[in-house]
């Protein structure tokens, strides 16, 4: 991937989120990728990554082989119909990353279906090389879907899914980023109410969650059998995992969840 240059049309949360995975994965050079924003960037925030910083997305698109459109989804439309004639279907892929935007809509932006376009989901952690990005794609060859895999791969984990199933990866991987952080939150206020300091309710939470997420990834076992092996009759663990129960812990999350996905489909 060395060779690759990457364009980022978009250096808001997200966008920047993917740029800071990136230069940081050391795959590419950062002097190959090029990040796009109406306002000026904070010097500072660009001779740190050393990236190339531009406000013209249409020089931006033909000085780079992999366009990632990271903009707010209203203005997808727009930048689209911008950067359309410096589209090269011999030279470029397009990757969507706006929510909701589907590559149908892509596709009636550009008045093209030769292009190939992908549409890609990740989440904030790509900045720390810990993000879950589900990816679909068109009219793409084996080896530019491995492309863009790879490149998302530099961010964290990566699954290829059906477009069909895009709006629930969001909330699944996307908004589950918030639905983790509100969890870690509650450990921590009950960390302080039971008698830790903030900051060490903080490290112990944090901890623990990491924790448990690595159990998991390195014994692939579900969750229920960890839980099973850290409860002990009339133990502590099974009375508090119980009472949660009891006030709706699982249900919470579940209907949280569903109801995210039907926010979703509601604002199409």
């Amino acid at each position: 991937m060395e060779n690759i240059s990457v364009a980022v049309i978009g250096y808001g949360n997200l966008g920047s989120s993917i740029v800071k995975g990136l230069v940081r994965s050391q795959k590419i050079d950062p002097s190959n990728i090029t990040a796009t924003r109406h306002r000026p960037l904070e010097g500072k925030t660009t001779n740190y990554l050393g990236i190339n910083v531009s406000n013209d997305n249409v020089a931006a698109v033909k000085a780079s082989d992999i366009i990632i459109i990271a903009v707010k989804p209203y203005r997808v439309k727009s930048v689209v119909e911008e950067i359309a004639p410096a589209l090269d279907p011999k030279k470029h892929v397009l990757v969507s990353v706006a929510s909701g935007v589907t590559i149908a809509d892509i596709l009636g932006f550009l008045k093209t279906e030769d292009l190939p376009v992908f549409r890609a989901m990740p989440n904030i952690a790509a900045a720390v090389g810990e993000s879950m990005t589900c990816i679909s794609a068109h009219a793409s060859t084996k080896e530019q879907s491995a492309l863009v895999q790879e490149i998302f791969d530099q961010s964290g984990e990566t699954l290829l899914i059906n477009e069909e199933l895009m709006d629930a990866a969001t909330v699944l991987g996307a908004c589950g980023t918030a639905y983790v952080l509100r969890f870690i939150r509650g450990m921590m206020q009950g960390g302080i109410q039971i008698g830790f300091s903030s900051h060490d309710a903080r490290k112990i939470a944090l901890q623990t969650v990491k924790g448990a997420a690595e159990l998991l990834i390195s014994n692939g076992k579900h969750p229920e059998e960890e839980i099973d092996s850290v409860t002990t009759p009339k133990g502590c663990t099974i009375a508090g995992l119980n009472e949660m129960e009891h006030q709706g812990f699982s249900s919470s999350l579940i209907r949280g969840i569903v109801t995210s996905y039907e926010d979703i489909l509601k604002s199409k």
